[in-house]
């Protein structure tokens, strides 16, 4: 007699999900193109799809994940209505239940126990197989997001989810198609295929975001910075820099890398709807990017044979990290006593500025620093 899926140690399909991510997928590869062949969409279908494919996108990037999830800054009431509105829209679940998911994706990155879509599972679990049975690190943990809780926005796009995704998704379609005069052209683009573009750039993050891209401020879990997945989900491929800094509002931490929603955030500050943006001091970055640089250096040298050079360029790493370890340090303290001080207003003007000077030189040798072993690291081809 076979033994029930749960039984057997294979988790119980999800057959919501699982029905919702099948008929849409159908309705877009076959539907959708023939609705296209034989009647043509109107310029307002596609239109539509791309305002609310960027309304659900940034919907998740700016809502529910930097501020929800990550509370990277404060929003207005009116910003935090449409990131639910929209995010509903999204089919992604309610805030509360994909904040307290993704919390506990951090807090166990690469678990296979307890990381929701842990990428050590495999492209397809981490993508979207994750989501098509109930897998045990898959149940949401609302411990992890008591904050939330006691926020009756977010509560109550919890508790009338349902509504908000099926009227969002069905109402506003058809209504803005029957106003253009193109019910179905709007509702096949504006609505399924929206839906099916919008759920797997979001996914991408968990699946590729993993896998395939550059680790310049940590190699001890599988996150990547890879520009190719932010340009698909409005600056959220910088996952590296996010797994190491994710209090941080960027993701894309230069000006000319692809993240809207950064430029979104702090563009909306200007208007009074955001506030408070967190961003990770300049100094723990560098050490960050000469940490891995350096663990990477002491691998490779310690797989090279021990010529004289080799062992000349291993004391010149030691000794610029060290340097530079150095100088990390002191630059916290003076910040923290340049900090203190502000606060208790105990000292005077011309002490001050002096340690206003002294931060500034030791940043300026910090970024020579950094430069030197970066110049060590090349030698080593």
């Amino acid at each position: 007699m076979a033994l029930p899926a749960a039984r057997a140690g294979i988790a119980p399909i999800n057959w919501g999900a699982s029905l919702m991510f099948v008929l849409t997928s159908l309705v877009a590869i076959t539907v959708v193109p023939w609705y296209g062949i034989t009647h043509g969409y109107h310029a307002a279908a596609w239109i539509w799809f791309t305002l609310f494919l960027g309304a659900n996108g940034m919907a998740i990037t700016c809502g529910y994940h930097r501020l929800f999830a990550h509370c990277t800054y404060e929003a207005h009431p009116l910003l935090k209505f449409a990131y639910l509105l929209f995010g509903a829209m999204a089919l992604q679940n309610s805030a509360l239940n994909w904040a307290a998911g993704h919390r506990v994706h951090h807090r166990f990155i690469d678990d296979p126990e307890r990381d929701p879509y842990c990428a050590r599972r495999g492209f397809w679990f981490s993508h979207i197989g994750w989501m098509l049975r109930s897998y045990p690190s898959g149940e949401p943990d609302f411990t992890a997001v008591r904050d939330l809780q006691r926020d009756p926005m977010v509560m109550w796009q919890h508790n009338h989810y349902l509504f908000a995704a099926l009227s969002t998704n069905f109402g506003l379609p058809l209504l803005i198609g029957y106003l253009s005069g193109d019910v179905w052209g709007v509702f096949l683009l504006a609505g399924v295929l929206r839906l099916v573009a919008s759920h797997h750039f979001t996914f991408f993050i968990n699946s590729l975001a993993h896998m395939w891209g550059s680790q310049p401020y940590t190699d001890q879990n599988t996150a990547r910075d890879n520009p190719i997945v932010a340009l698909l989900t409005y600056g959220e491929g910088y996952h590296n820099f996010h797994h190491m800094f994710a209090h941080d509002y960027r993701n894309g931490l230069h000006w000319w890398q692809w993240d809207p929603s950064k430029w979104f955030i702090s563009g909306m500050r200007v208007f009074g709807l955001t506030r408070n943006l967190k961003r990770v001091p300049w100094f723990k970055i560098q050490r960050a990017l000469l940490d891995t640089q350096f663990q990477r250096a002491e691998r490779k040298l310690a797989s090279l044979p021990g010529r004289a050079h080799i062992e000349h360029l291993r004391g010149r790493i030691a000794e610029e990290y060290e340097a530079f370890t150095t100088a990390v340090a002191e630059w916290a303290r003076l910040r923290e006593q340049w900090l203190e001080d502000t606060k208790r207003a105990m000292v005077e003007r011309w002490e001050h500025s002096n340690l206003q000077v002294r931060l500034r030189e030791l940043e300026y040798g910090l970024r020579l620093q950094y430069r030197r072993m970066r110049v060590l690291q090349a030698q080593l081809g």
